[in-house]
Formats: structure tokens, C-alpha cells, sequence
């Protein structure tokens, strides 16, 4: 299906533009994690205590914070949790874990007798700074795996194209998370590795389409071959994005608290990852084309 029959848009030709665009908001992120001393993070990496509670009215949540801040848990976050009689309540590692759950369990049926204690998650600081350390390693095994599977597939520029853009990605989602200050969390770790894993797959689909024209048109300058093979797989570029975004959306709006960091992190890596498809790696194997020339390599 093609909803652009015959585009002819000069995408490495806004390369320059676009890495400056891309610089730019990727440098924000970094002065973002600058400013706040690093990022954000949940009870999964920080540790601490994680209560949700449901009332049978609606419970101002000022009465609710001051009633754990008397108990001891200065600077809990409390917010509503799906309908104003559902509390979620977050309180940051405070010696141990299980005793600081135990005692806001009693805080909690002291001023309110009869509360529904629907969930109570615990996290130890050890703990969490294991969770912290084999998130990032995640990552970086994913990484390096995509580099062996598409050297092996491909050619090792397209591998080191594939992952500039792909750390891209990441970078501008983990300064997305800094600069709204929203909380990392399990659920966006696997948002990311699962944004990675969509990025890798629109670019996979853009190289195909370059090592297919230039088996047939070797004729042809290497970013001409390039930007045409980009044209020609745009309408399959919008298609799957657009429908992707659809769906992440709506759970963005409808899904609820539990999975809407999840589908934040996807709705956000969906629209850079089409981006880094178009305007980075591409760009990036016509850079180290122009390289190879300038040294005298043949292609």
C-alpha cells in the first residue's frame, strides 16, 4: 500500500539541518540530568515503599500525606490512582523496607479503620541499585548484539549506523524523561529496550532498500541511491508509524497509571526512532561513504 506515490524528498540533503536539530535537543537532555544531578528515579531503582489504597469516599490527599509525613515519611508522594478514592502512595528508602511498610499499613488503618490495602511493594536500597545496574546492562548487551546481527546481515558500517542512531534514540528519550522530570522506572527500562528493538526494525527496512539499489545502480552517486531508496520505502515508513502511534496512544490516555509510563516511553521512542530511521543512520553511511572516497577507497 503506498499513500505517497512517487516521493522525491531531499532527506540527506537536510542532514546537516537535522544534526543540529538532533544535537540540540539531545545536549538539552544532558544539561537537564546536569542540572537535577542525574535522573528521576522510581522505589524499583531508589528503594522504598511503594501502597496503593482504596476508600469508600473520597479522601482529600492533603489528610492522607500529612497523616505519613506525622509518621515519620517526610516527603512521600501521593496522588490519586485511577478514581479519587484510590491513593498511591511512594515513600523513598527510609531505613528498612519491610519495617517502613509495616508501619504505614498502621498509620494508615489508625486514621482510617476499614481501608482497603490493595498492594504493598517493598524495595531495599541493595536491591534497587542491583535493578539500576542490570537495567543499564540490558541495554548494553542489546546494543552490542544488534551490531554483531546486523555486521553479520549487512556490512559493519551499516552496523555502526544502525547504532549511532539507536544510542540517539535512547539519549533523546532518556533527556525527554529528565527534562519533564518524570520518574524512570522497570516499565520504561523495557519501553526502551522495546523502542530499540522498533528502531532497529524501521532502519533494517530502509537498509534492505539500500543494498538493493546499490547492487542495481552502482552507477549512481551513493547519497543519490540512498535518498531514493528512503523515498521508497516512506509510505511504509508513515503507515506502520502511524498505526504504531495509534495504539500507543490510546493507552497513553486510557490505559491507566500502572502501564501509562510504559506507553509514554514507547509513544516517545516510536516518533524518534522513525526520525533517527530517516535522518540519522542513513545520513551517517552517507557520511562514511564520503569518507571512503576522500581516503581513495573504492565502494
Amino acid at each position: 500500500m503506498r499513500i505517497l506515490k512517487h516521493p522525491n524528498v531531499d532527506f540527506i540533503g537536510l542532514r546537516k539541518k537535522s544534526a543540529i536539530l538532533s544535537a540540540v535537543l539531545i545536549l538539552s537532555g544532558l544539561v537537564s540530568v546536569g542540572i537535577h544531578k542525574g535522573f528521576k528515579t522510581s522505589i524499583d531503582f531508589a528503594g522504598g515503599t511503594l501502597v496503593e489504597i482504596g476508600f469508600a469516599n473520597e479522601v482529600p490527599l492533603q489528610e492522607v500525606r500529612d497523616a505519613i509525613d506525622a509518621a515519620g515519611f517526610a516527603g512521600a508522594e501521593v496522588t490519586h490512582f485511577g478514581s479519587n478514592t484510590d491513593i498511591l502512595i511512594k515513600v523513598k528508602a527510609i531505613g528498612d523496607a519491610s519495617e517502613a511498610s509495616r508501619e504505614i499499613e498502621r498509620v494508615l488503618h489508625e486514621a482510617w479503620p476499614g481501608v482497603d490495602m490493595r498492594r504493598v511493594e517493598s524495595v531495599g536500597p541493595k536491591i534497587g541499585s542491583e535493578l539500576k545496574t542490570a537495567a543499564f546492562w540490558a541495554i548494553i548487551y542489546s546494543l552490542f548484539g544488534i551490531v554483531v546481527y546486523i555486521g553479520w546481515r549487512f556490512q559493519f558500517r551499516f552496523a555502526i549506523a544502525a547504532i549511532i542512531a539507536l544510542i540517539h534514540d535512547v539519549l533523546f528519550t532518556l533527556g525527554f524523561f529528565s527534562v519533564s522530570g518524570l520518574e524512570l522506572s522497570i516499565p520504561v527500562i523495557a519501553g526502551i529496550l522495546t523502542v530499540v528493538g522498533y528502531s532497529l526494525n524501521d532502519t533494517i527496512v530502509v537498509f534492505d532498500r539500500i543494498r538493493e539499489n546499490l547492487r542495481t545502480r552502482k552507477r549512481e552517486g551513493y547519497s543519490i541511491v540512498v535518498n531514493s531508496s528512503i523515498n521508497e520505502t516512506l509510505s511504509r515508513t508513515i503507515i506502520t508509524s502511524f498505526t504504531t502511534l495509534v495504539v500507543v496512544l490510546s493507552l497513553v490516555i486510557i490505559g491507566g497509571p500502572v502501564i501509562r509510563d510504559f506507553a509514554l516511553t514507547l509513544l516517545v521512542g516510536v516518533i524518534i526512532g522513525t526520525y533517527s530511521s530517516i535522518f540519522i543512520a542513513s545520513p551517517v553511511l552517507v557520511a562514511w561513504e564520503d569518507w571512503r572516497v576522500k581516503r581513495g577507497w573504492r565502494r
